[in-house]
């Protein structure tokens, strides 16, 4: 898969979600930020995303936690100039609170990406990126944290 994203705004992202995420879009999902330095990805505690227990579905906040991260290797693999093909691997969440409210999920830009396309340019063979987001709320309290395992192949060497 290969993006033109390195000057996408939040608007972009947000249109992006409709036609290929759509269950996040309509769960409430919003990119706020996709700078140069790092992603941030909003959802509000709503009707269409809550559970019996009165709070944020844990998916919900999965799929922006998820977007936050594929936004950064998005990013990576646009300024790597290189066409990549990018899968989840592996996932791991943890709660710490109830999610009410609007919960912000970010994601820092890390240089193992760039160290990982650059052993995957080199070797052909695919590599794992460990990427993390955490969410909180109002408050600033953490409520949640996902830890995602990227894996990822170069297509083809030319761009």
């Amino acid at each position: 898969m290969y993006l033109r994203t390195m000057n996408y705004s939040p608007f972009q992202w947000n249109l992006f979600t409709v036609f290929k995420l759509p269950s996040a879009f309509f769960s409430g999902v919003r990119v706020r930020e996709a700078s140069h330095k790092r992603v941030l990805v909003k959802v509000r505690y709503n009707w269409f995303n809550t559970n019996p227990f009165k709070s944020m579905y844990w998916a919900t906040q999965g799929m922006a936690s998820e977007l936050a991260t594929g936004i950064v290797m998005f990013k990576a693999i646009d300024k790597a100039k290189v066409k990549v093909s990018m899968l989840v691997t592996a996932q791991k969440g943890q709660f710490f609170k109830k999610a009410v409210g609007t919960i912000v999920f970010s994601c820092d830009y890390k240089n193992q990406i760039q160290e990982a396309i650059e052993a995957a340019k080199k070797t052909g063979e695919g590599q794992v990126i460990n990427l993390s987001s955490e969410g909180v709320d109002e408050s600033n309290t953490v409520v949640s944290r996902f830890e995602y395992e990227w894996s990822i192949k170069i297509k083809s060497k030319q761009y």
